[in-house]
């Protein structure tokens, strides 16, 4: 169904929670339109992401190549260089633009390392607006430093008429982390129930369905199993900027094949492919991606629909709310039992300088190897 490509590790925020911008690609090798154009059309949700892909000079080729390959084309940015991004909303209104946003002005600065970042976005989505834009919106990464500051992100979303995403600290080669955990499992579990109560209050449909998703997100944060089974590699895939294609952003025994090498119809067929299937199946990782997520959470025979388990929990405690009355969270996460976390303390790169690794063709690009989430 979906399909996300990485199109360069490039970026220019130096977030503390992802290490992309410490381990930057080679502009000359990274992935090309003419590789995308491989790509078959009938993808529901096709997300061009980074690093920063307004890094990209040829982003807006990339766009023209992806474009009609996908019932929606998405664009994930920090929001630095949202002018690059006008001329691309303007040809095609209806794209998907989501913007990294960590929290209210200090906190968004602090934790993804960009000075005057929260100014430039704001500013950044006005002219995203302005252009014509009509599916825009802001994506957060919840952790303990803006925990606390979700329901007031999500305030200033409805306020924008923008679209708020969330997802929370996840270890995978696509952040070169191993060591994001959270301090207070429960506390920034209690302030998502905040943001679900918030959303099933909206009378945006999509707002419903998101606090489905961000159930899934407090069971993640607790520590506890998956609201349901991971089908990576069968309704997801993940192309690196070197063409590489995986079956999620976490492993990195999964692979699917190389895009660069052989056809997609060849990759999806691969003993390969078929072997990290198996292995999703077996996935003994606790990890909620938006990305993976959204895809379990959807009708495989028909994408833009949810699942019977899903809309069930939507309509019951749509009512529940519009009765004034308050979501059961104890029937579905339990707070007696709260995962132990390792104390490992994020630190801010707003003023501290990082040297950064370039990455090669040649090089091993996933030093780490095994990734651990729970």
């Amino acid at each position: 169904m979906d399909l996300s490509v990485i199109t360069t590790y490039r970026c220019n925020s130096n977030c503390q929670m992802c290490y992309i911008w410490q381990n930057p690609t080679r502009p000359n090798e990274e992935i090309q339109a003419e590789t995308l154009a491989k790509l078959p059309a009938g993808f529901d949700n096709l997300n061009l992401t980074g690093g920063e892909p307004t890094l990209r000079r040829d982003l807006p080729q990339l766009v023209e190549t992806v474009y009609p390959k996908a019932r929606i084309t998405e664009i994930s940015s920090n929001g630095l260089h949202a002018y690059r991004l006008v001329e691309i909303v303007r040809k095609h209104p209806d794209i998907k633009i989501r913007f990294s946003i960590e929290g209210k002005d200090v906190a968004n600065n602090s934790i993804r390392g960009e000075w005057d970042g929260f100014r430039k976005k704001m500013e950044g989505m006005k002219r995203l607006k302005e252009a014509g834009g009509k599916d825009l919106g802001f994506a957060t990464v919840i952790q303990d430093e803006n925990a606390a500051q979700l329901v007031e992100l999500y305030g200033l979303s409805c306020e924008m008429g923008l679209e708020l995403a969330t997802s929370t600290l996840h270890n995978g080669w696509q952040f070169f982390k191993n060591d994001n955990y959270f301090y207070d499992r429960a506390r920034a579990a209690r302030e998502v129930e905040k943001l679900i109560a918030a959303m099933l209050k909206s009378r945006s449909v999509k707002a419903w369905f998101r606090a489905y998703l961000n159930l899934g997100l407090m069971r993640k944060i607790l520590g506890q199993d998956r609201l349901m089974p991971c089908t990576a590699g069968t309704d997801f895939a993940f192309i690196d900027p070197w063409g590489d294609v995986w079956a999620c952003n976490v492993r990195t025994d999964v692979p699917l094949g190389n895009l660069k090498r052989q056809s997609w119809a060849q990759i999806l067929s691969s003993e390969m492919a078929q072997d990290s299937v198996r292995k999703v199946a077996q996935c003994p990782q606790n990890c909620w991606m938006v990305t993976t997520a959204r895809a379990a959470m959807r009708s495989r025979r028909l994408p833009f629909l949810p699942k019977l388990r899903v809309l069930e929990w939507v309509i019951k405690n749509k009512i529940r709310t519009a009765l004034g009355l308050n979501v059961r969270f104890d029937r579905y996460v339990d707070y007696s039992n709260v995962a132990q976390s390792p104390s490992v303390q994020r630190t801010s790169f707003l003023d501290r300088p990082f040297p950064r690794k370039v990455l090669a063709e040649a090089d091993k690009h996933y030093a780490l190897e095994e990734f651990h989430n729970r």
